[in-house]
């Protein structure tokens, strides 16, 4: 499969070279830079901080899609939307790690999924997806009187709360619960709140240093508590997923899918 990097440049781009390049199956079709970037013009290879590779990093959507069969976007809510519509012009495939998407976001992605396969995760990382069904599954053995709470710590520099994964995670506890997380959600606290609402499920948004990924779900009751927690040391293994997401999308059907199809955990929430 021909992969191209969306945001090469970047942490996360790097990253994605360098994922790309050393994975069996897997060859690097390009990458692209905002315009006006330093980047621009720099091989790939020196990007991913290894040997030169032939190809270096251009500011042209349209050049990428053309000449890859499937792209991977971690970048900004408005970008990937563009990009998804181009996915479905082209007919690219995509994969998107992006977070801050609105439902209305979402509705462009699903739209281009008539056209391509798109696989969106808030999060790429193999144990968080499996973090996710767990989350579902407990959420639906438990009994109502469990209360849930989501906590979440990222590093300083994040910009968007609750994180991608921790809405992820809250909508898979709403789905095991049957109920709808916008209407049971509690996003913040602060003041003579009241007692806890029951049945709803409360976020906790931490910022500081350079942590790459804390979650925990908590499921409380009288007597006993029940935490899910994964916590990722390195950017890396989303790397890592998104590379075998990119992978996995050879052969399937236009749709919109998740990690949880990527790993066969079947539908996700």
């Amino acid at each position: 499969m021909r992969i191209g990097i969306v945001g090469c440049a970047g942490r996360m781009g790097r990253m994605l070279l360098k994922e790309t390049l050393a994975t069996t199956g897997a060859e690097l079709a390009g990458g692209i830079e905002r315009k006006g970037s330093p980047a621009v013009g720099i091989d790939l290879g020196v990007l991913a901080d290894g040997a030169m590779v032939g190809l270096t990093a251009g500011d042209d959507p349209a050049t990428l899609f053309t000449a890859a069969d499937v792209v991977i976007d971690f970048s900004t809510p408005s970008a990937t939307v563009s990009h998804a519509a181009l996915a479905a012009r082209t007919e690219t495939a995509l994969v998107i790690g992006t977070t801050g998407l609105g439902p209305a976001d979402v509705t462009v992605l699903e739209a281009a999924a008539q056209q391509v396969p798109i696989v969106y995760a808030p999060n790429m990382s193999a144990g968080v997806t499996l973090l996710m069904a767990l989350t579902e599954q407990v959420a639906a053995i438990l009994g109502d009187d469990y209360d849930i709470e989501i906590v979440e710590m990222h590093h300083r520099h994040k910009v968007d709360a609750p994180s991608g994964t921790a809405l992820g995670l809250g909508r898979a506890a709403a789905a095991g619960r049957g109920i709808n997380l916008e209407a049971m959600s509690v996003r913040s606290r602060d003041g003579h709140t009241g007692a806890r609402v029951p049945g709803s499920i409360g976020f906790a948004t931490l910022r500081g240093g350079d942590v790459v990924g804390d979650h925990s779900v908590i499921f409380a009751t009288e007597g006993e508590r029940v935490e899910l927690t994964h916590k990722a040391s390195s950017r890396a293994v989303f790397a890592k997923g998104a590379v075998r997401a990119a992978l996995w999308c050879e052969g399937q059907d236009p749709g919109l899918y998740s990690m949880r199809d990527v790993l066969g955990l079947g539908v996700s929430a």
